[in-house]
Parts: C-alpha cells; sequence; structure tokens
C-alpha cells in the first residue's frame, strides 16, 4: 500500500514540478479551434456521405 502511496505522491510533485503546463488563455483558444475544426470536419463527412448514399439509392433504382 506504501508503494502506491509513493508512486502517486511522486507522481503529482513531477506533474507540479518538471512538466510544462499550457497557458491558460493560449489553451482557450486552442480547444476553440479544435472544435471548430471538428465541427467544419463532421459538417464535411456529413455532406459526403449524403451524396455519396443518394448515388448509390440512384443506382440501384436505375439497375433494378
Amino acid at each position: 500500500m506504501t508503494t502506491i502511496v509513493n508512486f502517486l505522491k511522486n507522481s503529482f510533485e513531477e506533474l507540479q514540478k518538471n512538466v510544462s503546463w499550457t497557458p491558460r488563455a493560449e489553451l482557450q483558444r486552442l480547444v476553440v479551434v479544435v472544435l471548430l475544426f471538428s465541427v467544419i470536419f463532421s459538417l464535411a463527412i456529413w455532406g459526403a456521405d449524403s451524396i455519396l448514399s443518394r448515388i448509390v439509392k440512384s443506382y440501384f433504382e436505375l439497375i433494378s
């Protein structure tokens, strides 16, 4: 049990002293960029999927 406690203490100490954290303002800006990119990318995938499904549906209606 003491091994786990020591591991956790050392982990938190390393996170506080040795890790360089992104400044809050830059982090917020990057989160907005990622969210916008995710929305744009998902809309592009949805659009491509809609177009391709209509093409496939038209093709199967044509051959049947």
